[in-house]
Parts: C-alpha cells; sequence; structure tokens
C-alpha cells in the first residue's frame, strides 16, 4: 500500500556530507547529459535521420523539460540522494519503490559500459592497435578509485570536466559559424552553408518515418540530465540550488544539442556522416584545422570519461538508498570512513566491468547493445518521475502534502503530453532491429526486479527497514 508519511532527509541520508557547492552542481546539471550519446551517437542517428534530427532532438528535450520540473517539483518537497526510487515509493508503493530503484541503478551501470566503450575507441584515434577492451578497463579502474575518495574530488573533477566539455561546444560552434559567414578564410572555400539543411534531400531527407526511429538514439543522448536529483542529498541548500540547476534545462537543449547539430549539419552534408564515428572529429577534419580534430577527440574522450564518472557516482548512491530502505542487503549501506558508499560503489563496479567482458566478445556492436538497454530502462524511470509528480499534485490537491510553489508548467496537460510521448517512442522500438533488442532485454530486466521483489519481500527484511526510516 502507498504511503502517506512523510520521510525526514536527516533521516534518510544519514552520513553524507554536503559537500558539493552550488557552483559544482550548476555545472553538473550544464554538463551531465553532454556525453557519449551526443557526441558520439549522433553520428548513427544523422545517418539514419539526415536534418530532421535536430526536430527529433528539439521535440525530445520539450518532454524531457517537462521531466526535469516534475523531479524538481518533487526535490523541492523531499530533497534525498535516492530521489527517483524514493518518490516512487512513497507514492506509488513499495514494488514501484523497488523496481526504480534498481532499474535506474541498471541505466547508469550500462551507460558507463557504453561510455567506456567508446573511450577505447577514442583512444584508437592516436594508438589503434590498442584493443577497446584494454582501455576501458583501465577507464573504468582509475574512476573507481576517484570515487572512493570523498564527494568533494567528485564534484571538482566533474566540474573540470563539464567546463572542458562546455567550453569545447560553444568553440565548435563559434568555429563553425565562422566557417558558415565565413571569417578570416576558416574552412574549405566551398560547401558550408545552411542551406545543407534541405538541398541534400530536403530536411526530412531519409523519411519522416526515419526520423521517429531516431528517436531511440535521442533519447540517450539526454541520459544524465536527471543526474542533478541524485546530488540533492549532497548539494548545499538543495531546494535552491536544485531549482536553479534545473531552470537552466531549456537553455541547455537549445544550445549544447540543437545548436550544436545545426552548425554541424551546414558545415556539412548529412551524408558525409556515419555510424561509428564523431561528427564532431569529422567537421573539424573537414574544415582543416591543423590538429584540431586531435584536440576534439581528446575533448570526447574526457566528456565520455566525465559521463562514466558520474554514473559511478549515481549508482553508489542508489544502491545504498535501497538498502537504507530494505530493498538490498542491509551491507551495502555501509559508508567508508571518507564518508562515500562504499559497498554500493563497489558492487556497481564490479558489474560494469561486464562491459569490458562484452567489449571482447563483439567490440563491433558493444556500444549499440547497450545504448539500447539504456534507453528502455531511462523511459520508464522518466514515466515514474511524472506519475510520482501526478500523485503528488493529487496529495496537494486533498490537503495531505504542503503546497508546491515551483509547478510543472501547463500541468496536467504538459505531463499527459510527455508520458504519451514517452509511450510513443516505446512503440517505435519496435520498428528498429537495435529497439527490438532494446525491448526484449528490458522484458526480461522487469521480470528480474518482478522475481527478486517477490522472492526478497518475503524475508521481511524490506518491511522492517523501511518501518525504521520511516519512523
Amino acid at each position: 500500500m502507498t504511503t502517506t508519511t512523510k520521510y525526514d532527509d536527516s533521516t534518510v541520508d544519514e552520513g553524507y556530507q554536503r559537500g558539493l557547492t552550488s557552483r559544482t552542481v550548476q555545472m553538473i546539471a550544464i554538463g551531465g547529459a553532454i556525453g557519449t550519446g551526443l557526441f558520439y551517437g549522433a553520428g548513427g542517428a544523422i545517418e539514419k535521420a539526415g536534418p530532421a534530427l535536430i526536430l527529433a532532438y528539439a521535440v525530445a528535450g520539450l518532454a524531457v523539460f517537462i521531466v526535469m520540473r516534475a523531479l524538481g517539483e518533487l526535490i523541492i518537497y523531499r530533497p534525498v540522494s535516492g530521489g527517483i526510487s524514493e518518490y516512487a515509493d512513497e507514492f506509488l508503493g513499495r514494488f514501484a519503490g523497488f523496481s526504480q530503484g534498481w532499474t535506474y541503478w541498471a541505466v547508469w551501470t550500462t551507460t558507463c559500459m557504453a561510455e567506456i566503450t567508446v573511450a577505447g575507441k577514442y583512444v584508437n584515434y592516436w594508438w589503434p592497435a590498442i584493443p577497446v577492451w584494454v582501455t576501458a578497463l583501465v577507464a573504468l579502474i582509475v574512476l573507481f578509485g576517484a570515487n572512493l575518495i570523498s564527494v568533494g574530488l567528485f564534484g571538482r573533477a566533474e566540474f573540470c570536466f563539464s567546463a572542458i566539455k562546455v567550453t569545447a561546444i560553444l568553440g565548435m560552434i563559434i568555429i563553425g559559424i565562422g566557417v558558415l559567414l565565413p571569417i578570416a578564410g576558416l574552412g574549405p572555400d566551398v560547401g558550408p552553408s545552411v542551406t545543407n539543411l534541405w538541398n541534400s534531400g530536403g530536411f526530412f531527407a531519409t523519411g519522416f518515418t526515419n526520423a521517429l526511429l531516431s528517436l531511440q538514439i535521442v533519447m540517450f543522448a539526454y541520459v544524465g540530465v536527471e543526474l542533478v536529483g541524485v546530488t540533492a542529498g549532497e548539494a548545499e541548500n538543495p531546494r535552491v540550488t536544485l531549482r536553479k540547476a534545473i531552470n537552466s534545462v531549456p537553455f541547455r537543449i537549445g544550445i549544447f544539442y540543437v545548436g550544436s547539430l545545426i552548425v554541424i549539419l551546414s558545415v556539412r552534408s548529412w551524408k558525409d556522416f556515419h555510424a561509428g564515428e564523431s561528427p564532431f572529429v569529422a567537421v573539424f577534419q573537414y574544415i582543416g584545422i591543423p590538429g584540431a580534430a586531435g584536440i576534439v577527440n581528446f575533448i570526447l574522450l574526457t566528456a565520455a570519461l566525465s559521463s562514466c564518472n558520474s554514473g559511478i557516482y549515481s549508482t553508489g548512491r542508489m544502491v545504498r538508498s535501497l538498502a537504507q530502505r530494505g530493498d538490498a542487503p542491509t551491507g551495502l549501506q555501509k559508508l567508508s570512513s571518507r564518508q562515500v558508499p562504499l559497498a554500493g560503489i563497489v558492487l556497481s563496479a564490479v558489474v560494469m566491468a561486464l562491459g569490458v567482458v562484452v567489449n571482447v566478445i563483439d567490440p563491433e556492436h558493444a556500444f549499440a547493445y547497450i545504448t539500447a538497454v539504456s534507453t528502455v530502462g531511462i523511459i520508464v524511470v522518466w514515466a515514474t518521475i511524472i506519475i510520482c509528480q501526478m500523485m503528488f499534485r493529487r496529495k496537494v490537491a486533498a490537503g495531505l502534502l504542503p503546497e508546491s510553489d515551483y509547478k510543472v508548467p501547463f500541468a496536467p496537460y504538459s505531463t499527459w503530453g510527455t508520458l504519451v510521448f514517452l509511450a510513443l517512442v516505446v512503440v517505435l522500438l519496435f520498428f528498429d532491429e537495435d529497439g527490438r533488442i532494446a525491448l526484449l532485454v528490458g522484458a526480461v530486466w522487469f521480470s528480474l526486479v518482478g522475481i527478486g521483489y517477490a522472492v526478497w519481500s518475503r524475508t521481511g527484511t524490506a518491511h522492517d527497514a523501511v518501518d525504521k526510516t520511516l519512523h
């Protein structure tokens, strides 16, 4: 049965330090979702959808903004580090909290697998003889060690990573605009023009259907935008800090996703981009700036490592939150002497090592398999956030919870519309080979979650633990 009891923030996050400054959280919010999905996956998405990919990113970005505002409304009500599963547990019941917590953990675990996979491919730009799995393993070990030191170190590292990514994209946009004007003779004499957006077969060059099917890759690119919700338990003054971070979402989407794609697809025809290569590196090679492609490749490597760093951070906190509510073994609540969730981070890193195994077995298709699985999981998690917000509003209307001053714009129409959009993306997965694989794996995953909950709840541990948390 769904509980209406309001949790005590200090109990849920007991043991953590609020070591993430407002500036750090803001930068994590800006750079959190800028990673492999945009820098690397966009190559295949452009090949599939053509210039219409810009519209796909814009529409999906609007839906993501509504999800973030829904999450923001819940965070303002109760800021906790295990937010997504905590809210599902409170508003939708015990099974929802269990399933969404472990699903969000699985999303970030597989996302990290994808990031270390692509990190290996970026290293191959300089040293093609190094196997992808070797780089993936080294990256995972280094980031695992960094996350064990302190949340403050994680915050400083992520601030630097995000600053590099943001600076890189802004630099690419400025140089791209210079090529298009042109300014000071940048780029080739012919070719770059905004007319590339419609001259090579039209805006929907590959058909409207392919534009829809590209949403699978597009949605994966936005994985991480919700990461700021996980920082709630360790952020200074979270209700103020996270409100500012969420309000910046439209700006981030407009500049870093839509803006960068407009410039890239104007500088070079969509026909010149292909799956398996970064469109950002390809554009700078085309422009002909000496050493630029190598510099950009380094930045993209940094972006992949940044996303994996965030994934290790979030999964460790989620596992501890699950253990505190009795949805995981109590031993996973353990904090290290440096006040980081040691047991949760170790468990997550061990599972992430499976990504290394996938790269050994099938390096050619590893990225496609892993991103497909992440997409299904994050869609379910985002839909759950929306539904939790709806249940929150019902309880507010009934006088059971206090009114919020941070409401979702145009709700409930915007929230219902977002749910319909997310359902459409799931339906579209049936028409794509990688999507069908994702749905199959997703069905297996949720079946395992259901079985796991049935077995775990019989032990009585879950109910005992949540009673202690509530009281």
